[in-house]
Order: C-alpha cells, then structure tokens, then sequence
C-alpha cells in the first residue's frame, strides 16, 4: 500500500539534536507533527520509523536522527493511502498554521519545512487532520500510546 503520512511526536524534554552529519537544530519540549509519503510501502516505511535504534536502525532521514532521541517518541500515526505524492500539499497546509523546523525532511522538494511543532497536542492533531482533509484524502489515525 503507497501512501502520505504524518507521524505524532512527544518530545518530552527540550534539546539539541545532531541532524545530518553537521547540522544541529533545538527542540523545544513539546508535540511535533512529521510528514511523509511512502510511495514504495506505508507498511515498511512507518514501521521502521517505529523500530528502536538499537535494533541496528541506520539513521538515514532527518527524522530518524530525531527520533533517535530517548527523550522522543511517536505517539500516533496518521496515513491515507494514494498513489500520488500528497505530502508537499499536506505540508504547505500544516504551515499556514503551525511553527516549523525550517529546511527539516524536506530536502527533496521545495518546502520550507515537512516539520511542524505545536505546544499542544489536540491543536496539533486538530491541523493533521484538516490538512488530510484539505488535499482531499481520507486518512486513517492510528495511537501508539495514549497522549
């Protein structure tokens, strides 16, 4: 199954994280929102973004870097399935109103950012949605752990 997706983070405490070989970017102790698309299996993709990193996880993307951080965790997932790329769309909706981590996930394509940070949960799900919504597609949201 191909597909968009956006995964629900807590980060519990702030820090500053190595991105990437050189970069460092600081969290802020709050909710972070993290769009994504799998074109090559939604499955495979969100599970290794699940998978803990010292099950020989290799930090490829941004967000594996981020979510290398005990400090974070995913708390909900949520995707539609489609054939098309929907995540730039997604995202350009998420910044109209939400704060983002700028130039993070985001390398192949034009966006500012496919980050998106919130200090409030329900406020942050509450713009996930409508940007599923928004460009059209029917989603599925799937909790990890009760927030």
């Amino acid at each position: 199954m191909k597909g968009t997706y956006v995964l629900i983070i807590e980060n519990h405490a702030d820090a500053e994280e190595k991105i990437g070989k050189t970069r460092c970017i600081a969290f802020k102790k709050g909710f972070y929102a993290y769009v994504g698309s799998a074109l090559s299996g939604l499955e495979r993709r969100i599970g290794r973004h699940l998978r803990d990193v010292g099950d020989n996880k290799k930090l490829h993307w941004h967000i594996d870097y981020l979510l290398a951080n005990p400090a974070v965790e995913v708390r909900e997932v949520v995707c539609a399935e489609t054939e098309e790329r929907k995540e730039c769309e997604i995202a350009a909706n998420m910044s109209m109103h939400l704060d983002s981590v700028a130039h993070f996930g985001c390398t192949d394509c034009s966006c500012k950012s496919h980050l998106f940070f919130s200090a409030s949960v329900t406020g942050l799900k509450e713009h996930v949605y409508n940007s599923f919504h928004s460009a059209g597609e029917h989603f599925l949201a799937t909790k990890i752990n009760p927030v």
